[in-house]
């Protein structure tokens, strides 16, 4: 029978790394602003200590060094606070059935979109401190195109508990669409255009080969995501919101198979984006340099998403750096989420 065979103790990770001929770096504001933002979040006290050490072994400011190595301090620890914020939407409606994931999203989009929100609740009043910080800077086609990626992130992220409630697996294509939506990347992109000081017209989201290099990046950075993430997710059964799982349903694959067909077709992702960052059209100076810089910045999320992920315990736990040569990945068992976060919290940070 297709799928995770119970005999399967271990599985080889795709060399997406090998595959990557671009290059990384990290923001040099990210200890000092990284420390402040982890501080923010903390501070609002959103986290058992289980949470909390989960939180911390995940080493969100750290991805966002490597994902805005460009970004000046007070953009930095803007993109910092949001990245913690969806964690804390991430965490709390992974827990929740459709319903109360929804009635989770709406505080998270309400106190986004609207100026005049004063819920009580700590979702709130986190979401309107970065929202203060976000429109203060972000310029108004930018403002515009976030807002409406957040609507379609929350409503993605309620269908992802429904079908988790229901037990529901998508087919391929369905779950490509779902996943770029839930996933957050469109809105980590939008932090962009906040970092660089820039404001790009529609016709720009309007051009095709623009829009091929935008969505080759970003289902770059969610195949990764799920073939890293696959064991923590399956050992918490949450494995249904995962490509990995997608693969094994949709077309009777096997565990291994289902990630070698996820390298295969990263390979071919990353081309796709190379190509058409090359073919991007010409408008005017101004406007192609910030097209340029903003390609750039997808270039340096793919390759930052990647460097993380084998730099802290967020998906492999305390054999994070041996996986990262090795790339064998050991099955853990079936666990509850309580038992899942006192393997975790047993292990020290690896945040560098």
């Amino acid at each position: 029978m297709p799928g995770l065979d119970l005999r399967t103790k271990q599985f080889t990770l795709p060399d997406l790394l090998a595959q990557c001929p671009l290059k990384g770096t990290t923001n040099p504001y990210y200890r000092e602003a990284g420390a402040e933002s982890s501080a923010w979040i903390n501070a609002f006290n959103v986290f058992t200590d289980k949470k909390r050490a989960f939180f911390a072994l995940g080493c969100n400011e750290l991805l966002v060094a490597h994902t805005y190595p460009y970004a000046g301090y007070v953009e930095f620890r803007t993109c910092c606070d949001f990245v913690n914020l969806l964690f804390v939407v991430d965490e709390v409606s992974d827990e929740q059935n459709g319903r109360d994931a929804r009635r989770t999203g709406q505080i998270f989009l309400d106190a986004m979109t609207n100026p005049d929100n004063q819920d009580p609740s700590t979702l709130a009043q986190i979401t309107r401190e970065f929202r203060a910080r976000y429109f203060s800077r972000a310029g108004r086609e930018t403002s515009r195109r976030f807002l409406v990626h957040c609507a379609d992130y929350i409503e993605c992220v309620s269908r992802e508990a429904e079908l988790r409630e229901r037990g529901e697996v998508l087919d391929v294509e369905s779950f490509t669409h779902l996943r770029r939506e839930n996933s957050a990347i469109r809105l980590c992109f939008g932090l962009f255009e906040y970092c660089l000081g820039i404001d790009l017209p529609p016709k720009v989201f309007d051009d095709p080969t623009f829009m091929e290099a935008y969505w080759a990046a970003a289902d770059l950075v969610c195949w990764a995501n799920d073939v890293y993430s696959y064991n923590m997710e399956q050992a918490k059964g949450h494995s249904g919101n995962n490509i990995v799982t997608v693969l094994m349903n949709a077309y009777g694959l096997h565990l291994q198979q289902a990630c070698d067909y996820v390298g295969v077709y990263s390979e071919k992702l990353m081309g796709r984006f190379l190509s058409a960052k090359a073919r991007i059209p010409s408008w005017d100076p101004e406007l192609d340099a910030a097209v340029a810089r903003y390609a750039d910045a997808m270039g340096h999320w793919i390759k930052g998403n990647l460097d993380w992920s084998f730099e802290t315990q967020r998906y492999f736990g305390p054999l994070h750096k041996q996986i990262a040569i090795t790339r064998l990945v050991t099955l853990r068992p079936p666990s509850s989420p309580e038992e899942f976060e006192d393997f975790e919290s047993g292990s020290e940070s690896s945040c560098q």
